[in-house]
């Protein structure tokens, strides 16, 4: 579910956007992103579900429209793509990895986040953990309501030893934060209140992965965002940013 540089140059070269393909490395970590547009605009800041990469946005990062607007970094979240493939953080972790990469890549300009279903989560604990820093936070299908989560009993079966070494690729670290989800949203639940920042909402009222009733969860809990735009899709499913790419878009494009 990730590209190697060569795809990544052939996807850019058929448009001949210009773009950038490149690794940050911590202390003890590394982070994998792409980025397109002028860096003197506002930063559209992409994070994926699970499993996933940066890919899962590649198409907004060469939208022309978008491009104006917008500088735009889409990123391998950790344990994905090639940001430590494998080996999965919980929320908080993840937040604290994201946070000193947007660190090293803020250009001073406002900086909007984009959070689809798992990336959901992750955009609203980086609010969380920093809320003077985000201007926006799009959420996309997000699942931020712990009582809408159900864990299944097999996952846990097939983190264990020898089971998670048959598991494919991705699937991997996506089994095991999908299995420690609702306990990170039950922590999470009490610090949104700290979000301050504008919020808009994006959700299919026929998602069976992530529920509509998030919808819901998020207005009441949101409580000092600046405001909450909520967009409903009647009829979509979990996979909005594909299915229904031009509502999303537009919707990216309407941000002050």
């Amino acid at each position: 579910m990730r590209y190697s540089n060569k795809e990544t140059r052939k996807f850019f070269a058929t448009s001949k956007t210009a773009f950038k393909d490149s690794t940050i490395l911590f202390d003890g970590y590394k982070i994998h992103y792409v980025t397109t547009g002028s860096d003197q605009n506002p930063t559209l800041f992409f994070v994926h579900g699970s499993p996933g990469s940066w890919n899962a946005f590649k198409e907004y990062l060469l939208d022309t429209l978008l491009l104006k607007k917008y500088r735009m970094i889409a990123i391998d979240r950790p344990g994905f793509g090639y940001s430590d493939f494998g080996n999965a953080q919980s929320l908080k972790e993840q937040s604290q990895r994201i946070a000193a990469f947007i660190k090293k890549i803020d250009n001073k300009k406002p900086l909007i986040l984009v959070g689809h279903s798992v990336g959901g989560p992750v955009v609203s604990q980086l609010a969380v953990d920093h809320p003077s820093w985000y201007s926006r936070l799009v959420i996309l299908a997000g699942s931020l309501d712990p009582k809408a989560e159900n864990p299944e009993k097999w996952r846990a079966v097939i983190k264990a030893s020898p089971l998670r070494y048959l598991i494919p690729g991705a699937l991997r670290p996506s089994n095991d934060e999908l299995w420690w989800l609702k306990k990170d949203l039950v922590l999470l639940q009490p610090e949104l209140k700290k979000i301050t920042c504008d919020v808009t909402i994006i959700h299919g009222t026929k998602d069976v992965l992530v529920p509509y009733s998030n919808v819901a969860f998020m207005k009441i809990m949101l409580v000092n965002a600046k405001s909450i735009d909520t967009l409903t899709i009647e009829k979509a499913n979990h996979f909005i940013p594909w299915s229904h790419y031009v509502i999303v878009r537009d919707a990216l494009l309407k941000i002050q």
